[in-house]
């Protein structure tokens, strides 16, 4: 049965939800699912603005039909060639043989390394800036290089001043009836994944975030139109901030991020002494997490959102614990730079632990490491807390 949604007087969500898909990318839990978003125009000209992924094709098949109304569908725009969003373009061809669909150079190479039929013919290539009107409302087409593919664009409808986004700003998260972010508690239910969503998905190209940007400060927009998550249409303000501090590296709050490694509990415990010696101190809404058992995707959002992270590994195999050496190639891989970082080591009788952490955060940018490096021999002694009550000391100071 249909699933619409009305955003303006003529244009539709056509998209839908999965709730039963475990991982996105096959990568990234997802405890609430995930919407997959795709909007329809109806106009003199009919534009469709990217497909979904076959998972809820029938679905969105469906929706399509239902707001077509018996009508052709002109263009087909592809802001995003990943397969969640253009899974549909062979069977809209199909149905509709004239249809145009519009990308740009890149886009067009990208479907013909995933498809195999000819659609030479129905190619309507565009450039930065190019403008295609569809009657009343008119497409502009903005170019967002590697946010986060090389084929990506944006597409700004000038009427009702919509921008409609590809991945950016995006969540996780199925939505639940209510479309428009402004219809639900976002802080409380779409937040921490919308934030986990870009750290982890698009965290990488900052520079490229913050380009594009640049470019949508040039435009008055007053809704924005993601490929996942709610939409937005008032406090727009809101989000741009939230992306524009994801996007420079910068942390939202002053807080601390205990993440560590331990295998019988004696690194554990002197991450705990510093928790509770910091939470003394009147530090609050700290976070702690045990690589083990916690994906990382939750702890690279939480590193991305505070300011300070403390670090805590034992030596494993004359080398760093595999579970930490994991996150820390991620924390690298994802460019995380601009935090205060302490760091916490144990070895029974090869030290390396401690050097292989301070080796890994040498390789991320502007990663200020706090106070000295505090080590242990296998468990903490009595005679080591004036020690480790100074490295706490240092990391309140740094606060």
């Amino acid at each position: 049965m249909r699933c619409v949604h009305k955003i303006t007087p003529q244009i539709f969500w056509v998209g839908g939800n999965d709730r039963r898909l475990e991982r996105f990318e096959n990568m990234f839990p997802l405890p609430n699912g995930v919407a997959y978003n795709s909007y329809l125009i109806m106009d003199e000209k009919t534009a469709l603005m990217d497909t979904v992924d076959s998972s809820i094709s029938a679905l969105f098949l469906e929706n399509l039909t239902h707001v077509l109304n018996g009508r052709k569908l002109d263009y087909l725009i592809i802001n995003h060639m990943e397969p969640d969003h253009c899974a549909n373009i062979e069977e809209l061809l199909h149905r509709y043989p004239d249809m145009k669909i519009v990308g740009n150079k890149n886009t067009f190479q990208f479907i013909e390394q995933f498809y195999s039929f000819e659609t030479k013919e129905n190619y309507f290539e565009v450039k930065e800036g190019d403008e295609l009107s569809l009657g009343g409302h008119t497409l502009q087409f903005i170019f967002a290089p590697m946010v986060h593919w090389p084929e990506v664009m944006f597409t700004y409808e000038q009427k009702e001043k919509i921008l409609f986004s590809a991945d950016a700003f995006g969540s996780f998260g199925a939505i639940s009836g209510n479309l428009f972010s402004d219809q639900t508690d976002f802080e409380s239910v779409y937040l921490d994944e919308a934030r986990r969503y870009y750290t982890n998905i698009v965290g990488k190209y900052g520079d490229q975030v913050q380009a594009v940007l640049k470019k949508a400060a040039s435009l008055d927009i007053r809704m924005i139109c993601s490929l996942h998550g709610p939409v937005w249409r008032e406090s727009l303000p809101y989000i741009l901030d939230k992306y524009d501090h994801w996007s420079k590296y910068e942390p939202e709050k002053q807080g601390v991020v205990l993440v560590y490694a331990s295998m019988y509990g004696n690194t554990e415990n002197v991450m705990n002494l510093i928790a509770g010696k910091l939470a003394e101190k009147g530090v609050e809404d700290m976070r702690m997490y045990d690589v083990s058992k916690t994906h990382p995707s939750y702890i690279i959002a939480d590193a991305w959102k505070f300011s300070h992270i403390v670090l805590g590994a034992p030596t494993y195999n004359m080398g760093l614990y595999y579970g930490m050496q994991a996150f820390l190639h991620e924390m690298a891989a994802l460019r995380l730079r601009n935090r205060k970082v302490a760091v916490v080591g144990n070895h029974t009788w090869a030290n390396m632990a401690t050097k292989s952490m301070l080796c890994e955060l040498e390789k991320m940018k502007n990663m200020e490491i706090i106070g000295a490096p505090f080590d242990i021999k296998s468990s903490m002694k009595a005679h080591q807390e004036p020690e480790l009550n100074k490295l706490v000391d240092d990391i309140y100071a740094s606060l």
